[in-house]
């Protein structure tokens, strides 16, 4: 269903290097959400297909084709329109929600329970340069390469997916057009046309003609007439304009971050080694100056207290022999024996030698604001009703959202009070997330010393999701407080976490501060 130009007599050349390289595995879950379009007649009483195009999710229940595709079915009552997913045991009916030939676009809707899809984000907000991109659907020349009959097109099929350049933008027929090199045929119409990260940059409509030997180009329908068709008939999509990194690039930063970190700690450390050292001769010399002189005042206290002891005790011995100085012989023996008292107490109370280390730690700890015995308030701080918030520059996303997380974290595991995490073989925190309401999984993994959250996403297949599913089913959590609940999740999760890709399709990153 390509719709055919007349040859360029001049075209944009392409430029051999893509601005971002895309992970493996993003054309694949991007393409989960793609469909074939059918529209589907009647002979002697049994469906028989058409012809097809091509369409994507914009939401679990709603696709977005070309108007060409359906506009047969649009005035034909005779006719209907079958969606057949990518995978899965079957396809189900949709109707027509909106259809605008001005621009090529169409809006369609599946039958309420018969199929629900992972709906592909679009590069809302994106700027669009030059570089590589990736056309998927399902062209009539691969069926008929392959041998299929019309009757095979009702089948569950993997799309075909190629790539090319993106090789400008351009208005075309009235609307805005991206003008681009990855191949397409008819049956194609309707497909997505994807950024090197999976996301949707427009909905690929027709090509040039390439019979007179030119190099053949091909128009998708931008992200300018999309975006408003949608929005004007209810549809907000999954739009996505963060930068478009793999996840080898972000490893690598996060390597030299961490690099960088250490550096920097080796560094602080190296400075407040230097800082103490400093501070204690200082607090050293000051110390053995202050118990120096107390002791020496004490003991000179106590000398001076025994002689006054003496001397009273010589005057009571003098007096007691002489009647009229009796009584002065009872006062001066009274202040012999306080004396002997005073110095006593000096002697005994005065300051030992082990008193300047005493004094000297107790100075360092007031230098560094924090008692002597320090050490609990980074591993408080760490706990309690935290807010995390996404880290754009550590982050990959392509479809999922990036709302702020609320986050109770407890020392044993527990989150929000009933969700435990589980401790990984590296000494990680870890919780695996396999919701039935999302197409993906996910594994949690928080580190309480520098109060990060980071939520890998694998966008997987049908097939695989199941075993994913069922994989996490077979095993039941621990509830918070149980004897040896982390350890044991960490192990009921080793399994499932092993059976994973080696790199995630999206990497949320999130730094978590203490919620005010």
């Amino acid at each position: 269903m390509i719709r055919l130009l007349g040859v360029f007599a001049l075209l944009f050349a392409v430029l051999a290097a893509p601005a971002a390289s895309a992970d493996p595995g993003d054309v694949d879950a991007a393409s989960r959400g793609v469909v074939r379009v059918v529209l589907i007649g009647s002979e002697d009483g049994q469906p028989t297909p058409v012809s097809h195009g091509t369409g994507f999710a914009v939401s679990p229940t709603r696709i977005v084709t070309n108007a060409h595709v359906v506009s047969e079915a649009s005035q034909d009552d005779t006719l209907r329109i079958g969606i057949v997913p990518a995978e899965g045991a079957g396809g189900a009916f949709a109707r027509i929600i909106a259809i605008s030939p001005r621009n090529d676009l169409a809006l369609l809707e599946i039958a309420r329970g018969s199929l629900r899809l992972p709906p592909l984000a679009l590069a809302g907000g994106a700027s669009l340069s030059e570089g590589e991109v990736a056309a998927v659907g399902y062209p009539m020349n691969v069926d008929l390469a392959q041998g299929l009959g019309m009757s095979d097109i009702f089948r569950p099929q993997p799309p075909v997916k190629s790539r090319g350049y993106l090789s400008g933008l351009r208005p075309s027929r009235q609307f805005d057009t991206i003008l681009h090199s990855a191949p397409i045929a008819r049956g194609n119409s309707g497909g997505p046309l994807l950024d090197p990260c999976g996301r949707v940059i427009g909905v690929n409509s027709f090509s040039t003609d390439s019979t007179g030997g030119d190099a053949e180009f091909f128009f998708a329908v931008s992200l300018r007439e999309l975006l408003p068709f949608l929005r004007g008939n209810g549809v907000e999509p999954v739009t996505n304009s963060l930068p478009c990194r793999s996840i080898d690039e972000l490893n690598a930063e996060e390597r030299q971050r961490l690099e960088a970190e250490q550096s920097q700690a080796r560094a602080a450390l190296a400075e407040r080694a230097e800082t103490l050292r400093a501070l204690r001769e200082k607090a050293q010399l000051a110390a053995q100056m202050e118990v120096l002189g107390e002791r020496e005042n004490r003991m000179a206290l106590a000398l001076v207290a025994l002689l006054s002891a003496i001397g009273a005790g010589y005057a009571a011995l003098v007096w007691r022999g002489d009647a009229d100085r009796r009584r002065h012989a009872g006062i001066a023996a009274g202040l012999a024996g306080l004396g002997l008292v005073v110095a006593a107490l000096a002697w005994i109370t005065r300051p030992g030698l082990a008193e300047i280390e005493d004094r000297v730690a107790a100075a360092i700890a007031r230098a560094e604001g924090r008692a002597p015995e320090g050490g609990h308030a980074a591993q408080d701080a760490a706990e309690g009703a935290l807010i995390c918030t996404l880290v754009p520059e550590r982050s990959r996303v392509t479809s999922a959202r990036t709302d702020d997380v609320a986050f109770e974290w407890s020392a044993d595991g527990c989150v929000n009070g009933r969700t435990q995490y589980g401790l990984g073989q590296g000494g990680e925190w870890q919780r695996v997330l396999a919701a039935e309401d999302d197409a993906a999984v996910a594994v949690n993994t928080y580190d309480p010393e520098t109060r990060t959250l980071r939520t890998d996403r694998y966008l997987l297949g049908q097939q695989a999701l199941a075993a994913a599913r069922e994989a996490r089913a077979a095993y039941t959590p621990p509830a918070c407080g149980v004897s040896d609940a982390a350890s044991t999740l960490g192990e009921q999760q080793s399994a499932l976490i092993a059976a994973l890709p080696d790199r995630p399709n999206e990497r949320l990153v999130y730094s978590c501060a203490a919620k005010k």
